[in-house]
């Protein structure tokens, strides 16, 4: 036998020489939950180990990952139901609880980056990411709402917004609606390839945004399709996006590679809540080592092809990598 594979394996030193993906937190970005009050951190009862915090306790939080090499952060609200209406406008409201998030975050880490989320869910009276009428979701008179999130997200010093509302055609309304604002220098990493999951349900118990009716299916996409994503792939990049999304990522692995395969923008994918949180419960029943099961989840989604990865795992693997 001229080629045994095995000799490249015998020894730790060989494999780490030819290893052909390497994590590192840089390719982390750390999805965070802001709520109101001071002194507050509440637990996720789905999320074992992530929290929503009160502004105060939120900037210790993101100084303790900075200390572990995190740089990039999410940050998402939950936003309390007296503030909800069926427009949104809390979202775009000077004072809110999120603006003024953005705003102290910003200023007190300007070498950090900030994901911001454009999406009316978290402040919607209806939980859908779009105005509601006569029970269907409207896309284009959607989009002067999200130009005004986007446009105050970036007074209040974000530097990276992310639409997650799935309408069409608002990555080029945003685009243009920050560039008539002075802001041509906020980026958009845009949720590319975003399916109606059974994987988001500990995501939207932490923002308690879950749809007061119906679901999502009408805007986010099929499961069952992956071609249709180089549709909104082709549409993202002429519209101005300068990251494409995938989420989530550990059932769409194939969608990350496919978009890595077609595009020269950074591909990003999102490790959402449900996938958090499986490996968390099974861990915790001892079904299987939760910290091997992390890595290896990790390295997947880095293989297929995304060069960030939004995880809630991002400070667990940065301790682990300090260790």
């Amino acid at each position: 036998m001229l080629q045994r594979p095995r000799r490249n394996r015998q020894s730790a030193v060989i494999r780490d020489m030819v290893e052909e993906t390497r994590l590192s937190v840089k390719d982390m970005l750390f999805p965070l939950f802001v709520q109101s009050g001071t002194g507050k951190q509440t637990a996720i009862a789905s999320m074992p180990g992530i929290n929503r915090y009160s502004v105060d306790l939120l900037l210790k939080e993101i100084d303790a990952c900075a200390n572990l090499g995190i740089r990039s952060f999410a940050l998402f609200p939950q936003v309390e139901e007296s503030f909800k209406d069926s427009i949104a406008s809390e979202s775009h409201r000077k004072g809110s609880l999120y603006l003024d998030a953005i705003h102290a975050v910003s200023s007190r880490f300007p070498e950090i980056s900030l994901l911001t989320d454009v999406a009316m869910d978290p402040y919607s009276s209806d939980g859908h990411d779009g105005i509601v009428k006569d029970g269907q979701i409207l896309n284009d008179e959607t989009l002067p709402v999200l130009a005004k999130m986007a446009i105050a997200q970036a007074q209040a010093g974000s530097r990276l917004i992310g639409p997650s509302d799935m309408m069409d055609g608002r990555v080029g309304y945003l685009r243009e609606a920050l560039d008539g604002a002075g802001f041509s220098n906020v980026g958009i990493m845009a949720y590319t390839a975003k399916y109606a999951s059974a994987f988001y349900g500990p995501f939207r118990d932490a923002l308690e945004s879950a749809p007061k009716f119906g679901d999502k299916k009408t805007y986010q996409m099929n499961p069952a399709n992956r071609r249709e994503a180089l549709i909104e792939l082709e549409l993202d990049e002429a519209e101005g996006a300068d990251f494409l999304m995938v989420k989530p990522a550990l059932a769409y692995l194939d969608i990350i590679a496919l978009l890595r395969e077609n595009s020269h923008l950074p591909i990003a994918a999102y490790n959402v809540s449900g996938e958090y949180a499986m490996i968390k419960a099974a861990a915790q029943n001892g079904w299987l080592d939760g910290e091997k099961a992390m890595l290896e989840s990790l390295l997947s989604i880095k293989r297929a092809g995304a060069q960030v990865i939004l995880t809630y795992f991002a400070k667990e693997f940065a301790q682990l990598n300090q260790a």
